[in-house]
């Protein structure tokens, strides 16, 4: 297996400044303290299981830089930039394309008009590219992307705002096989992953409010936020190790340990 290779950024200007999704309270806020250690543990335990990790410069004024994972989707040298429904999120966008073009890829944007999150609503299971839409992004941006990278794409209605991007109630972890929310999906949703997807493990309500989909899959190795004891037994019988990371302040504004990192080698190599 290839040397994982993850974007990461810092959180020096992270905190709840914004309301853009159900998990998101001015009020409540984030510890930037906290939130400082909890980023450190988790790039510390991808260090420890011989990730190669990038880093992006924090921008003040752009709390959530730091989920990189919306930046855009990586697939060989080419990489899609996002094009957020939230104007809070578009400013982040050049910092993204800046960084990816300094680094050797060719920056590419989709239709005008059309919006995209990123690996948030596009994850590759195998050869196949599922989508989420409706919530943040349109199904007709992922069609694009499938016409251009001649891959198989199978749109998946999502309808709960808590899981309002699809790295959040879904997981792949190897070809034929991932984890999900059952009830974020519609039905239709719920059977095009029962019909493509042989080996699927459900996670119950109180862990996917955890975030326990929201996780980073490393070969045989799983790190996700801390409080998912069932999904983590489900995943030791399937042959998968658990390493937990607490992120507790990044749940705050609805992500975790999938939401604070990019696959810079691909999506797709995500489950090699």
């Amino acid at each position: 297996m290839k040397t994982p290779r993850i974007l990461m950024c810092p959180p020096d200007y992270y905190g709840i400044e914004y309301e853009i999704n159900p998990w998101m309270s001015r009020a409540r806020g984030a510890s930037p303290a906290r939130a400082r250690k909890q980023w450190r543990d988790l790039h510390d335990a991808l260090l420890s299981l011989d990730v190669t990790i990038e880093l992006m410069t924090p921008q003040k004024g752009l709390p959530d830089l730091v989920f990189t994972a919306n930046a855009g989707l990586v697939f060989g040298t080419r990489f899609f930039s996002s094009q957020f429904a939230h104007p809070e999120r578009q400013r982040e966008t050049p910092y993204f394309d800046a960084w990816f073009a300094e680094h050797g890829f060719t920056v590419e944007h989709l239709p005008e008009g059309v919006f995209f999150e990123g690996a948030g609503d596009a994850l590759f299971c195998g050869e196949t590219l599922y989508a989420g839409y409706r919530i943040r992004s349109h199904a007709a941006g992922h069609i694009h992307l499938g016409d251009v990278l001649q891959r198989r794409v199978l749109p998946v209605e999502l309808v709960d705002k808590r899981f309002y991007h699809l790295d959040t109630c879904f997981c792949p972890l190897a070809p034929g096989q991932a984890i999900y929310f059952p009830d974020a999906f519609d039905s239709y949703g719920r059977t095009v992953l029962e019909q493509h997807i042989p080996r699927l493990i459900a996670v119950d309500e109180k862990e996917a409010e955890r975030f326990a989909c929201n996780a980073v899959v490393v070969g045989k190795r799983v790190v996700i936020n801390t409080g998912s004891d069932r999904l983590a037994a489900d995943l030791l019988r399937a042959g998968y190790e658990c390493r937990f990371v607490e992120l507790d302040e990044f749940i705050k504004a609805g992500g975790s340990a999938k939401c604070l990192t990019l696959r810079l080698d691909g999506e797709d190599a995500a489950t090699w």
